[in-house]
């Protein structure tokens, strides 16, 4: 099967209008599952790697006794399971009669290492927490699939930035682990260029601050973390988007400094320098022929972090055979690298893959 590759042309002409209007949020419930003697690809272990979730609906078995809808959706850096409850995201997808409708599936949102409610540096190892990658964080994934949820195969599995990423590692090491694979907002290239510049001018500021003191700091490193969260804020900024919003410099400078308070707050340090550093061995270009299962990859065309420009897409496609490409146009309701989580724009792309991969 040759690989398909699809220009979105508008949303309003693919998304179909939701079947119910949410009328109430699905329950969550949150859990941690402990992993055992986890031993990282640095040859470091943990006796225990607590891992983080949020859950929505419920597993539904087979004739067999395999669970057969579970859905997990995988976060990008620095954030957490907890963003995909937010109403762009949500609100399209998880209520009833809608793709993810949770009274049929069974939704996993996990926080990965290093990330929200999982084992990370600031839980008080600080620099001497375990240097993960992203293959690392792919295995505890796995782990907290077969060995704490019981599931053995996805229905789907749903991935944005980082966790588009860790979805060209799963589809490769795992074929079989999901029907359907839909990584949105990376390439299955490895992070060089401009891309890798920014990480590293961030990494490097984070480093530089005379408070961060090897990561041992009494008070957090103000001045590289605020270094840092900028580069971050600028390389997610989409240039159509913030014009249309932010027309004049006082109304560009208020959000700038709210954007980077509200950032600085929620931050640890050591935890942001980990999280940039696990992507520094993504590389999984020369494996793409091993993907087999039906996957729809979405970019967009405003995304600083992934420019379509570079054609890095149109070279990885010839050895993805099952996939179907879409990219996003840049309009001024799109939200450049944060595009993967507003459903609006590619929520009809997410039922196709359902009805093809079925």
């Amino acid at each position: 099967m040759r690989p398909l590759i699809h220009l979105l042309l508008g949303c309003a002409l693919l998304v179909a209008p939701a079947a119910h209007a949410v009328t109430q949020a699905p329950e969550v419930k949150e859990g941690d599952f402990i992993v055992r003697d986890f031993r990282f690809g640095s040859g470091e272990r943990l006796p225990e790697l607590r891992m983080h979730y949020r859950a929505l609906g419920v597993p539904r078995k087979d004739a067999q006794g395999r669970v057969d809808n579970a859905v997990m959706i995988l976060h990008g850096t620095g954030g957490s399971g907890a963003q995909f409850l937010q109403p762009q995201f949500a609100d399209e997808l998880f209520g009833p009669g809608q793709p993810l409708d949770t009274s049929r599936h069974y939704i996993i949102l996990p926080d990965n290492i290093g990330h929200g409610g999982s084992s990370k540096p600031s839980d008080g190892l600080r620099m001497r927490f375990p240097k993960y990658d992203y293959d690392d964080m792919v295995e505890a994934q796995r782990r907290l699939l077969a060995e704490g949820l019981g599931v053995e195969r996805l229905r789907l599995m749903f991935g944005t930035s980082m966790g588009c990423m860790h979805i060209f590692v799963w589809a490769q090491k795992h074929p079989q682990a999901a029907r359907a694979f839909m990584p949105m907002a990376c390439q299955p290239a490895q992070i060089a260029g401009r891309n890798r510049l920014w990480r590293k001018a961030a990494m490097d500021a984070l480093r530089a601050d005379p408070a961060w003191q090897q990561g041992d700091y009494a008070q957090p490193p103000l001045q590289g973390m605020r270094t840092a969260s900028s580069l971050t804020l600028l390389a997610g900024a989409a240039p159509w988007y913030m014009q249309a919003q932010y027309p004049d410099r006082d109304s560009v400078d208020r959000y700038f400094e709210e954007r980077i308070a509200q950032d600085l707050a929620r931050r640890d340090a050591n935890d942001f320098l980990y999280q940039l550093d696990a992507s520094r061995n993504y590389d999984p270009s020369s494996g793409l022929a091993k993907i087999v299962a039906p996957m729809t990859w979405i970019n967009s065309a405003d995304d600083f972090i992934n420019p379509p420009e570079l054609g890095l897409a149109e070279r990885a496609l010839p050895q993805l055979r099952t996939t179907r490409y879409v990219l996003i146009p840049q309009s001024p309701e799109t939200r450049g690298h944060g595009t993967h989580t507003w459903a609006k724009f590619w929520k009809q792309e997410l039922v196709d893959l359902l009805r093809r991969s079925e």
